[in-house]
């Protein structure tokens, strides 16, 4: 309940309308297959009548994010606990060892919880963090980027590790220590094990415009006898535009008539793939995931139960299962949990 009042900066992003997701990969670079059977079992729309029908209502906003129109977190947590009628709770509560004839549902959630799974017949995945943000040095080996003197300022980016596959684009932010904002929260889910296996250490290429050349040659015709500093490509905010031109070595004083082909060319370079390092990593605000869990392949795919151990089931984050930012996460939770309440209400019916 901590987790989930800690939500949405404190506002709950309970689910996504999944309206503008193309692709399950897209935003489940882990448990892509189970989320497909999972969603079509429990979808949002069936977690929001649930809410509803209990008094909340809720909000759509950008990206398809759905929060409590309260806005208020503890909302969503009340009404769960509210729903508890009859249910004894215990805190600081040991478990020795797993009863044999009872039914026990596993939600411990990822990281620290995964010690309870010791001994259990699971198999299980190590886990890393996911949803960081990125410390950024100019060289491989470490050291303060000057990047972060442009703190603040955000632009529609794509970033990309070199040598691999993990990508990502959307909103990035600048901070003081290297990189935030969706494009690099996205980028830490996708490669969550690929930069924990390298320490956190990497290059990271940024493309800040698209098809650079065609930009450059169109504020070139446009702004002859303007300086390099004066006009920028659309989307690159004047602060930043100066700093890519000192980046390429280009005079920013330097009329644009007088811009050459290797002048050109450098700053098309920077544009199209701005190389950085990442050099470590710092936690998104209080709101974390963990990349691995209990593995699917463990489990009965549509009940969630072990393989193994009949009335043994998982749930929520302790799954291998993890989602990039925008309610995703917590609706894999909300989805995996109706799987098993549904199974366990099923066994008690027959």
């Amino acid at each position: 309940m901590a987790k989930l009042a800690l939500t949405g900066g404190g506002r709950c992003n309970i689910t996504n309308t999944f309206e503008f997701t193309a692709s399950m990969q897209e935003v489940y670079p882990r448990g892509t297959v189970f989320m497909k059977r999972a969603l079509a079992e429990f979808p949002p729309s069936a977690l929001l009548e649930w809410f509803e029908k209990r008094g909340v209502s809720f909000v759509t906003e950008d990206e398809g994010r759905v929060f409590p129109a309260s806005g208020d977190a503890m909302q969503i947590v009340n009404t769960l606990l509210d729903s508890l009628e009859g249910v004894e709770i215990r805190c600081r509560t040991r478990l020795a060892e797993l009863p044999e004839s009872d039914i026990v549902i596993v939600t411990t959630g990822g990281g620290s919880g995964m010690e309870i799974l010791r001994g259990l017949p699971v198999e299980t995945v190590p886990p890393v963090p996911s949803l960081f943000t990125f410390n950024i040095s100019d060289t491989p080996s470490g050291g303060r980027s000057e990047l972060g003197s442009m703190m603040g300022i955000s632009a529609e980016a794509s970033l990309l590790i070199p040598g691999t596959k993990f990508r990502s684009e959307g909103s990035l932010l600048i901070t003081d220590w290297g990189l935030s904002g969706p494009a690099a929260l996205r980028l830490s889910s996708y490669s969550a094990r690929h930069l924990a296996e390298c320490g956190y250490n990497s290059p990271l290429s940024v493309r800040w415009c698209e098809n650079p050349e065609e930009a450059l040659r169109a504020l070139q015709e446009d702004n002859p006898y303007k300086m390099l500093k004066s006009v920028h490509p659309e989307g690159v905010a004047s602060r930043l535009w100066e700093y890519l031109l000192h980046r390429s070595g280009a005079d920013p004083l330097m009329p644009w008539a007088e811009a050459g082909r290797r002048t050109l060319n450098r700053l098309a370079s920077v544009l199209l793939g701005d190389v950085y390092y990442i050099n470590g990593k710092t936690r998104f605000r209080d709101e974390f995931v963990t990349c691995g869990g209990v593995s699917l392949s463990s489990l009965n795919p549509a009940t969630l139960e072990s393989r193994e151990r009949p009335g043994l089931y998982f749930a929520g984050e302790v799954l291998d299962v993890d989602a990039v930012t925008g309610g995703y996460n917590l609706q894999a939770a909300w989805s995996s949990a109706y799987l098993v309440a549904k199974s366990i209400i099923k066994q008690y019916d027959t």
